[in-house]
């Protein structure tokens, strides 16, 4: 039996069903950003490309996680 996902990437399904694109899009749209805080970042997607900001903080957790 498989465990449940948690953390930030419990959004993705969601966020790929709401918005259209595989979150492997929004994180690169994350990396190629000039911006670095973690909440510029999630600004910046609200504002520019309309997420949530539950979907934003996810997307944004994640991907700076990952550049740890």
């Amino acid at each position: 039996m498989t465990q449940p996902v948690k953390g930030p990437a419990s959004y993705f399904p969601a966020i790929e069903r709401k918005y259209g694109r595989p979150v492997a899009e929004w994180q690169e749209l994350v990396r190629a950003s000039p911006l670095t805080r973690h909440m510029e970042l999630v600004a910046w997607l609200k504002a520019e490309h309309g997420l949530g900001h539950g979907h934003a903080n996810a997307l944004v957790a994640h991907t700076l996680a990952d550049r740890s």
